[in-house]
């Protein structure tokens, strides 16, 4: 046992010390938005860079086919490299690409979508069409979601400095892959006013009334979430989130937001004991106001409740909804299938422009206001249903409800089961229009989809500036 013991020690001691590169100069933005270099042949990722940047770099992680690590400092910034706006910026994983002009991130957004179509799918694609930047760069979320920490997270500079942070709290974002550190907010620029006015207004309440920010890892405290929907006429929904069922202080809080902010139409609480902050199994309770906004593109409303998924950037979504009607090439007469259709956002969209569409969504609540969006357009030609998309879709399904003329999918970020695809491929629309949020996922089905179909048209499309993250059209059609 102590032999054991001594070959171990002796083993923890000869582990080799990761290296120091100096000055490296960073040449390309790659996987995951993060910067690339090239040192003596290998790779090197380094996040929060821009290329032209010449920096040392500390390697933390060592791989077969690359490294990863941080900077240790600065020789020379690159002439593209921007002041970001935000004061966050650096400590915050929300904006990692403000300091690229806006041109820039388009570029490498373009060249991550046909990389992963020509490293991936290993198909024959034509050139995409130039990327649809977003209208609007700052102030363009609908949607956000703080979370209270009853202590914040500190930088490496405030826990070498002499000042006492001990008891201060935090409403803000969760720092990248540490679910129980928090980052205190006090500016954001991804959603219009009044959102930085509300947040503010109710960390201000909270301490005054000392309402106790929660603590995560304890699961002890009153605030948990504040949660800030908004439509484009500027009417505002706000779900509050509790970890106790206090009436009296959950009043006083929620009849405060009423008086201070009267754009505030929808209003809403819910009482959360889990251990996660994950609220699809949670009911929120109306308490002021309309339960749902009303959000119209080219004349459909649309209802948003607090727990329907909208994509996020609206003035952008109404631009995606376009290509993807374009790629269509409907004429009036075919049976469109969509697939993960939410809250019927697509489909109604396209059911003016064909004979009928089938949607199909796993959450029921989804479903439920799919069929609602339909019933307050007017439109009678859509049918919902909600289930596993690899359950639902099969040779029964189809022959009930008709094969699909065009198919329409926009999955999650790991994009489609592949007896989805297989399901596809049985039923063999004439069109695929593939909308993806991860363009490596949607590669890897485009592959699957390839012993049918051709890739004939590609559109990348902003929906998140200042993020690596993009949208991507696909247009297959059946050979």
């Amino acid at each position: 046992m102590t032999d054991l013991l001594i070959i171990s020690l002796v083993k923890v001691g000869r582990k080799k010390q990761l290296p120091l590169l100096e000055k490296v100069r960073i040449t390309d933005i790659g996987a995951e938005g993060n910067a690339l270099a090239r040192v003596e042949n290998q790779v090197v990722f380094v996040p929060m860079l821009v290329p032209g940047d010449v920096v040392d770099i500390k390697v933390k992680r060592k791989k077969k086919k690359y490294l990863a690590g941080a900077v240790l400092r600065f020789h020379e910034y690159s002439s593209d490299r921007i002041e970001p706006v935000c004061r966050h910026f650096g400590v915050c994983g929300g904006c990692k690409w403000q300091h690229l002009p806006y041109e820039l991130q388009l570029k490498f957004k373009e060249k991550q979508v046909a990389d992963n179509l020509m490293r991936i799918a290993k198909v024959a694609v034509p050139r995409p069409e130039p990327i649809l930047p977003s209208p609007e760069i700052f102030r363009y979320r609908n949607k956000i979601e703080y979370t209270f920490s009853d202590r914040r997270w500190l930088t490496k500079e405030e826990i070498s400095s002499d000042t006492d942070f001990e008891k201060e709290d935090a409403l803000g974002f969760h720092i990248p892959g540490l679910f129980d550190k928090v980052l205190d907010i006090h500016e954001c620029h991804l959603q219009p006013e009044p959102s930085n006015a509300i947040r503010e207004a109710v960390r201000r309440y909270a301490h005054r009334k000392c309402l106790p920010f929660f603590n995560l890892r304890q699961q002890s405290g009153f605030l948990r979430n504040l949660i800030i929907r908004n439509n484009t006429k500027g009417e505002v929904m706000v779900i509050v989130v509790f970890f106790l069922d206090e009436i009296e202080r959950i009043e006083g809080l929620l009849d405060f937001l009423s008086r201070e902010f009267p754009q505030i139409k929808s209003l809403f609480y819910i009482i959360n004991t889990k251990k996660n902050d994950s609220l699809s199994d949670q009911v929120p309770v109306l308490y002021r106001g309309a339960g749902y906004l009303i959000e119209e593109i080219e004349g459909l409303k649309f209802r948003i409740g607090p727990k329907s998924f909208f994509q996020t950037n609206t003035l952008q979504a109404e631009n995606l909804y376009r290509i993807a009607l374009e790629f269509s090439s409907l004429t009036g007469n075919e049976i469109v299938y969509d697939l993960y259709t939410g809250t019927g956002t697509i489909a109604n969209y396209m059911a003016g422009r064909c004979s009928k569409v089938i949607g199909i969504e796993y959450i029921d609540e989804a479903v439920e206001d799919a069929r609602l969006n339909s019933e307050i357009n007017n439109i009678r030609n859509t049918t919902f249903f909600a289930g596993d998309m690899k359950n639902v879709l099969n040779d029964e399904f189809f022959n009930r409800n008709g094969r699909p003329d065009v198919l329409i999918t926009d999955p999650p970020r790991a994009g489609m089961h592949e007896s989805v695809v297989k399901a596809i491929m049985s039923a063999l629309p004439s069109r695929i229009v593939y909308i993806s949020c991860n363009p490596s996922t949607q590669a890897r089905d485009i592959l699957l989809l390839s012993e049918k179909y051709d890739v004939v048209k590609v559109r990348p499309v902003d929906m998140f500036p200042h993020t690596h993250h993009v949208e991507n059209v696909v247009l297959l059609q059946v050979r």
